[in-house]
């Protein structure tokens, strides 16, 4: 990403404004940051919209601080969700940090990006601290979040420490003096709790850089549930397919947001494809784009030459999901597991006792009534 583009592209909004950030990097290198909570160890190609934007600014030379939220991932975000997340330990925290770092590291040069734990200051507050901390906002305010609406009309419980979140995320803000934090829009609410804290404690800007949430493959919200995402460490071929299974309504945000290919040049295929060109071509050239990033060229020729070989030469419709599988000879029930990973083996049980799973000409499984899959082989891939 060039560094004119770095307030612009894959900017979903930039609060209070740009031009006062822009004015401020221009007098000096900023310290900005991002915030990750290690509750899982995978990471997809949605996570990779704002590593990329702190591996840019690393990169324009700005001081970056990736920071862990061990002290915060006890209490969990609640971002999005209906009911309160589980307390992790301190082992499974330094294990899905250490998963994440390996696969994060596919876009970030740890070597121009400061480590952080927010237990190195949050495990220190004192019981006065935290009144303190707590005296800076109401819990009016705090329920004012989308997710705690929700619950409240639902009826369903909101836990003290879920509420408090906020302020602690925020007060990290505090604790390192930054200038920038970067996050997801879903983040917003608790990155401006940030900027107010940052206000009062060290009377000190704080500004806040959204990037978008991506949808997946099939134009709904990304998400393991709907199966309709790719992994960052996903083997070539599978990346090359599911990209290639993607709807052509996300040709244009994948480019601009997930590669480094120049605006100009997504705004001739934009212009394109508008205008009737087939949009099979740069899909084409996404995925090779996408493999070769996390792989090499090597590894892109060699899965699209599969892809064409085994999929596209059979006439398949159009935008079949892709699922990779260890063989075709697995059983009925283990096939429509990697196609439907959300769905329980009890399900599938029933489904397969219904006649409802089915594997057809050139290894097309049918679960259900209206779900295909394409199925190809990996014999690294594994439940």
């Amino acid at each position: 990403m060039i560094k004119s583009e770095l307030l612009t592209r894959g900017v979903d909004k930039i609060l209070p404004d740009s031009k006062t950030l822009a004015a401020l990097m221009n007098q000096r290198p900023i310290t900005l940051y991002q915030g990750i909570d290690p509750t899982g160890g995978l990471l997809h190609l949605g996570h990779s919209v704002g590593l990329r934007k702190l591996q840019a600014f690393a990169q324009a030379g700005h001081h970056v601080i990736l920071l862990v939220g061990n002290g915060t991932v006890r209490i969990g975000d609640p971002s999005g969700r209906d009911s309160a997340r589980p307390m992790l330990t301190d082992e499974q925290i330094q294990a899905n940090f250490k998963t994440w770092r390996q696969q994060a590291s596919k876009i970030l040069d740890f070597d121009k990006i400061e480590i952080r734990y927010n237990g190195d200051w949050l495990d220190k507050l004192t019981y006065a601290d935290i009144v303190k901390l707590l005296a800076k906002t109401t819990v009016q305010q705090l329920l004012e979040r989308d997710m705690f609406q929700a619950r409240l009309k639902k009826n369903l419980p909101i836990f003290g420490h879920e509420i408090i979140y906020p302020m602690l995320q925020g007060y990290d803000s505090v604790a390192m003096d930054v200038d920038l934090e970067i996050g997801g829009s879903d983040q917003t609410f608790n990155m401006l709790v940030g900027r107010d804290l940052q206000k009062v404690y060290n009377n000190h800007e704080k500004w806040v850089l959204t990037v978008p949430i991506i949808n997946g493959l099939d134009g709904r919200k990304m998400s393991k549930s709907f199966n309709n995402f790719i992994a960052m460490d996903a083997p070539a071929r599978e990346m090359y397919a599911k990209m290639m299974s993607a709807t052509d309504e996300v040709i244009i945000d994948y480019f601009t947001l997930l590669t480094d290919v120049p605006t100009p040049e997504i705004t001739t295929m934009q212009k394109e494809m508008a205008t009737g060109a087939n949009p099979m071509t740069y899909k084409k050239k996404l995925a090779h784009t996408l493999v070769e990033f996390y792989h090499d060229a090597t590894a892109a020729d060699e899965a699209a030459d599969f892809w064409q070989r085994t999929v596209s030469e059979k006439k398949l419709p159009d935008n079949l999901p892709v699922v990779v599988v260890p063989s075709f000879s697995e059983p009925l029930q283990t096939l429509a597991k990697f196609a439907q990973p959300a769905t329980s083996k009890s399900q599938l049980r029933r489904l397969d006792k219904q006649g409802a799973l089915e594997l057809l000409d050139n290894h097309i499984l049918r679960v259900g009534k209206r779900n295909y899959y394409q199925l190809i082989v990996d014999e690294q891939k594994s439940l």
